[in-house]
């Protein structure tokens, strides 16, 4: 099964952090699963570094290394279809980086591995229990 991994899932995967679910965990760490990280998420992350509010344990090219390869998780491009449908995405959820993860997983129809609830109000399948 193909999961997309929202941002904050990611940065718990990696850390070890108790607040991802035991549920997430074990999709993420099954290696029959095709595990996605979306670009968006490294920019978020990238942005939230710069501004204070976020460390990472590694420099950005060895974090993806690292943690992004190093897990066999895939980084997923934006593509044009993503933000066609981010046009036109009615706007229940604020942040834009999980707006543009939304689309992602709407247009190529993957799950989103997120705690978020307010992913809820969208047309996609929300994975977190």
């Amino acid at each position: 099964m193909k999961l997309l991994l929202d941002t904050h899932t990611f940065l718990w995967f990696i850390g070890g952090d108790a607040a991802l679910s035991s549920y997430a965990r074990q999709l993420i760490e099954d290696s029959s699963n095709e595990r996605l990280l979306s670009i968006a998420s490294l920019w978020e992350m990238a942005i939230k570094v710069s501004l204070g509010r976020l460390t990472v344990p590694l420099p950005f090219t060895d974090l993806v290394a690292e943690h992004v390869y190093g897990n066999a998780i895939d980084l997923f491009r934006i593509l044009p279809l993503h933000l066609d449908i981010l046009t036109t995405l009615p706007f229940y959820h604020k942040d834009p980086f999980d707006r543009l993860i939304i689309a992602q997983g709407q247009a190529e129809d993957i799950p989103i591995l997120s705690r978020d609830p307010a992913f809820d109000d969208y047309e996609i399948r929300r994975l977190w229990t």
